[in-house]
């Protein structure tokens, strides 16, 4: 599709200055773009690389001045990467699925699909699944029994959703995505050693030797998600035990990511790629997990909490907190333990020269 220097400054309610006809098709960095695309120096490292762009015209920080850089149009924004989120959109060609419902697909007569719904090809739709209008079902997708989506969803290649889950407008599922799966929930016969170890941290030795069989706790609920979520590629995301685990609106979630059974996760919570959320945690709305970071079970963790890559929680977080390393600490913590680690070499190499001028100094008396 191609719109006008005019008509994305009207998208992104932003001022335009120059030619406002220029027609683009995409965006790219200004030393890869051609006459077609915008040139994105929305970065100042990228300003020296407009005077040798193909392209026509800009999208600049507001402040710019975009008349020295022989642009014949340019879009002023005072916040640029707020502004790409929408004009992404607009330029995005999407995954080109075939329209309509593929005639490979398998659809099962109870099943209600909406208005103007895409399902692709080889993908199955079980019993009374309903799916609401303008949604796009890529190929090879399952769709599991009694399973409702809202309106907009997208699903893309692989989606595999189980059954007895509810999900709501615009979700967004990324290649591979599994919802629904079974918890993963074991339990012995007699008390196991885990469990003694979880109950006394001080008992450090593990005394049982008999086998220990596992028998499977089935997983009997469901997962709930709210509007406006989306699901990173190879995402899992369990479902409950006796009641469903829970996703809250605009939660997003990165590639490799786990959420285990009974897990609850508030609204506009980010999780970054290959987080592990442990069975029956709570998370509370607008917290945000750094990659690698890992949550133990049944911990809290409340509103607003930040935790850089490969934080471990092992207990419950108060609201507000900014936590690092492992185990989790407030972060103005453990960077003065990790300062006081460098530190640790130099101290040892004076004790050692403290001793030795001690040592020699009782040899002389």
């Amino acid at each position: 599709m191609e719109f006008t220097v005019q008509e994305i400054a009207k998208s992104l309610e932003a001022e335009f200055f120059g030619d406002p006809k220029i027609k683009v098709t995409s965006i790219a960095e200004p030393s890869f773009a051609s006459e077609h695309d915008i040139a994105l120096a929305i970065h100042p490292k990228y300003l020296d690389d407009l005077n040798r762009t193909s392209a026509e015209c800009a999208l600049l920080t507001k402040g710019v001045d975009w008349s020295q850089y022989g642009l014949r149009a340019a879009i002023l924004v005072s916040r640029p990467k707020f502004a790409m989120s929408t004009l992404s959109a607009m330029v995005d060609r999407g995954q080109h699925y075939n329209t309509g419902i593929h005639p490979s697909a398998i659809i099962d007569p109870s099943a209600q699909i909406g208005k103007n719904v895409l399902i692709d090809a080889m993908t199955v739709i079980s019993s009374n699944v309903k799916i609401g209008d303008n949604s796009t079902i890529g190929p090879q997708c399952y769709i599991g029994a009694n399973t409702t989506l809202g309106k907009k969803c997208y699903l893309r290649e692989g989606v595999k959703i189980g059954s007895d889950v509810s999900i709501g407008d615009r979700f967004i599922a990324q290649p591979s995505a599994i919802i629904g799966a079974d918890g993963f929930s074991f339990v012995t016969e007699q008390v196991s050693a885990v469990e003694e170890l979880r109950a006394d941290l001080k008992n450090t030795e593990i005394n049982k030797t008999a086998p220990q069989v596992w028998h499977r706790v089935h997983s009997l609920a469901g997962v709930e998600i709210g509007n406006d979520v989306e699901i990173g590629a190879n995402c899992c995301i369990d479902r409950g035990t006796v009641r469903p685990t829970k996703i809250g609106d605009g939660v997003k979630t990165d590639n490799l990511s786990q959420i285990g059974h009974n897990v609850q996760i508030g609204d506009n919570t980010l999780i970054c790629a290959q987080v592990g959320i442990a069975g029956s945690s709570v998370i509370g709305k607008n917290v945000v997990l750094g990659g690698q970071s890992g949550v133990s079970d049944n911990i809290f963790v409340g509103d607003n909490v930040i935790t850089g890559g490969a934080t471990k929680v092992l207990s419950n977080i108060p609201s507000g907190r900014v936590m690092l390393g492992y185990p989790a600490m407030k972060m103005e913590t453990q960077l003065e333990v990790y300062r006081n680690l460098r530190k640790l070499p130099k101290l040892l190499k004076d004790l050692k020269d403290l001793k030795k001028a001690v040592f020699k100094s009782s040899k002389i008396d």
